[in-house]
């Protein structure tokens, strides 16, 4: 395929004429009222890029190659879980069910790795051995595959905060789940995971950890929300690059937002410092590595979408519909 055109970015998506708006790391979201079809609420993908709970930069075509990996991956996995997608207006925008968040964070991880806080990998080299709610063994190396998958879930901090680390006891003990809603999306989030990593390993790739966001939508069911194994929500490591990688002790070959997420962690502490002006060539290479990991998934060509003045102006124009 040509070359991207590098300048179509899209770094917020602040319409005015839409109601009730929410802005997140990377979606701006607003709720519509009730037209007789239950609550919607539109989201749309900015281009925007988070890590460390910041916003780093923006990387062209990035949000619309996060809604259509998120729909391929939506289609496939409705035998496992409902989801809340409603339509798809826009390559950037999906209309879904509008749901309550559960404030509780699902991350699946296959593999001791990571590089946030967070991350197993990173309390495992601190000396962390019992993390949530699990114990795993001395002698662990970076990289290196669990015994089995596990959940180690965060609260989720919807005013912009830290995630904060979660186990299963705490989680029902505060009333944040029921137990019956624990037992539910934790098992659902396993499966979900079994069924990524396969696709993945067809693929030639590993799918070494992602996370998961559930809602409830207005009769109290526990619906599959926000995106799904993309490369913001999960990691992926090129398998042909992981055993040499492992025996030499380096980071096996990756191609989703780990790829600037380590830029800047070489560079600075990015909890607490200002975060380095983010080169050309690294943005160029993050969008590659995002429309590389869309086709290599899919197995489709990831077509841009080029229609209208810029993103904003088709965003725009494909939800006038939905102006109030």
């Amino acid at each position: 395929m040509p070359a991207l055109d590098l300048t179509r970015v899209l770094p917020e998506a602040r319409i005015a004429e839409l109601p009730n708006p929410y802005f997140g790391k990377v979606r701006d979201c607003y709720d519509l009222p009730d037209r007789g079809e239950g609550a919607q609420r539109i989201l749309i993908s900015s281009d925007r890029i988070s890590a460390f709970d910041r916003i780093l930069t923006s990387i062209p075509w990035k949000g619309q190659v996060l809604t259509q990996m998120a729909r391929w991956w939506f289609d496939r996995t409705g035998d496992i879980a409902p989801n809340h997608v409603v339509a798809y207006p826009d390559p950037n925008v999906v209309i879904g069910r509008r749901v309550e968040i559960l404030p509780v964070e699902i991350v699946v991880r296959g593999y001791l790795a990571g590089t946030t806080g967070t991350s197993v990998l990173t309390m495992y080299n601190n000396g962390v051995r019992q993390m949530y709610g699990h114990t795993l063994p001395d002698g662990l190396r970076a990289n290196q595959a669990l015994p089995t998958p596990i959940i180690t879930p965060t609260s989720k901090a919807f005013d912009g905060g830290h995630d904060e680390p979660l186990d299963a006891a705490g989680i029902v003990a505060n009333g944040l789940l029921t137990a019956a809603q624990w037992e539910e999306v934790s098992a659902t989030a396993l499966a979900l995971f079994a069924r990524g990593q396969q696709v993945a390993e067809d693929r030639g790739l590993i799918l070494v950890d992602t996370k998961y966001e559930f809602g409830l939508d207005a009769e109290g069911r526990i619906l599959l929300a926000d995106e799904i194994h993309t490369p913001d929500s999960s990691r992926y490591w090129r398998a042909a690059s992981y055993a040499q990688a492992f025996e030499e002790g380096t980071r096996p070959a990756s191609f989703d937002k780990d790829v600037i997420r380590s830029w800047v962690a070489a560079r600075c502490d990015p909890y607490a410092d200002p975060i380095p002006e983010i080169p050309a060539d690294m943005i160029a290479t993050t969008s590659a590595a995002y429309v590389e990991a869309y086709e290599t998934i899919t197995g489709q060509t990831f077509v841009p979408d080029t229609t209208g003045v810029s993103p904003l102006d088709r965003v725009r124009q494909n939800l006038s519909p939905w102006f109030i």
